[in-house]
C-alpha cells in the first residue's frame, strides 16, 4: 500500500525569507512559519500554543518568496515532510525535519512597504469619480474611472 506524505499549514512568517542562488540559476528559499493553536484550559484561561516550521521553496517559488513575502506575511502552504541527516564534528548523527513546499497562497493584505509608494488599500480609500460612459449602452468593457488630479504629464 502506498503512503501519503502531505502537509497543510496556515500561519505567519517569523522572518523575511532567506534566499540563496546556486549554480545554474537555481534558487532556494528558507522560511520559518509559525502556526498557533488556541484553547481554554481547565480554569477557563485562554492558552496559545505556537509551533515553528522550517519551510523550503525552490526556483520560481523561491523567487516569488524573495520578492513578495516579508516577516508577518500570512501563508497557506501545501507540501511534504522531508528529513535531512548529517554527522556533526563529534560524529553524532543529526536530523532536521522541514516542509518541502509544493504550493502556497499568500493570504491577507500586502505587507508594509509593498505598496509601491502608495498607502495600503489606496484603492478603497480613494474618492471615486463618476465613470465615463459611451452612448452605446452595450459596451462590454469595464467602466473606466479617470482621476486627473495627480497627472504630471505635459500633454
Amino acid at each position: 500500500m502506498a503512503g501519503v506524505n502531505k502537509v497543510i499549514l496556515v500561519g505567519n512568517l517569523g522572518a523575511d525569507p532567506e534566499v540563496k542562488y546556486l549554480e545554474g540559476d537555481k534558487a532556494v528559499a528558507k522560511l520559518r512559519l509559525a502556526t498557533t493553536e488556541s484553547y481554554k484550559d481547565r480554569n477557563g484561561n485562554r492558552v496559545d500554543q505556537t509551533e515553528w516550521h522550517d519551510l523550503e521553496m525552490w526556483d520560481g517559488q523561491a523567487k516569488i518568496a524573495e520578492q513578495y513575502l516579508k516577516k508577518g506575511s500570512q501563508l497557506y502552504v501545501e507540501g511534504k515532510i522531508k528529513t535531512d541527516s548529517w554527522q556533526d564534528e563529534q560524529g553524532q548523527n543529526r536530523y532536521r525535519t522541514k516542509i518541502r513546499v509544493l504550493s502556497f497562497t499568500m493570504l491577507g493584505g500586502k505587507p508594509e512597504g509593498m505598496g509601491g509608494g502608495q498607502a495600503p488599500n489606496a484603492a478603497s480609500t480613494a474618492n471615486p469619480k463618476p465613470a465615463a460612459t459611451s452612448g452605446g449602452g452595450t459596451n462590454s468593457s469595464p467602466d473606466l474611472v479617470l482621476d486627473d488630479a495627480d497627472d504630471d504629464l505635459p500633454f
